[in-house]
């Protein structure tokens, strides 16, 4: 497993509306996010969430040709930081950090993960408690994580 995780806006945004922005915490050793993701979170962060800008500020502004600011920051971040994992659930971004080689994962995988690893009793109410947001989740994923975690 990762040492380090890079959070776009979205996870943030998300399991700070269900009540789960902790789960992040327990789950990792470093959580990172970089300036423009934390702006676009608009809320404060909790002390253990690092804000480290990526020096790349070049592919920064190439990959915002493609996708989203917090997620081109996110991705340039990526490259410099050796052993990390970057949360995504933009399936543009998603592709775009596949396409780069890199280790990726999205809010529904942080919570299998944590359901996996025992932090967490069960991934299906906190799945549940998404469906009653804004946030876009898949049927058919979200059907396919919970029959692979046996709920």
């Amino acid at each position: 497993m990762s040492t380090v995780v890079i959070s776009d806006t979205s996870c943030l945004i998300i399991l700070d509306k269900i009540g789960q922005l902790s789960l992040l915490e327990v789950s990792y050793k470093k959580v990172v996010v970089t300036p423009t993701v934390a702006q676009e979170f608009g809320e404060n962060l909790p002390s253990w969430i690092v804000v480290q800008s990526p020096t790349t500020k070049s592919l920064q502004r190439l990959l915002e040709e493609t996708i989203d600011p917090g997620e081109s920051s996110s991705i340039a971040l990526s490259t410099e930081l050796p052993d990390c994992t970057l949360i995504l659930d933009d399936l543009r971004a998603r592709k775009v950090a596949a396409a780069m080689g890199l280790i990726f994962t999205g809010t529904l995988g942080i919570i299998a993960n944590a359901k996996r690893r025992g932090l967490i009793v069960a991934a299906k109410p906190l799945f549940e408690q998404i469906q009653q947001t804004d946030f876009r989740i898949s049927e058919v994923l979200m059907k396919a994580i919970l029959e692979e975690l046996g709920e």
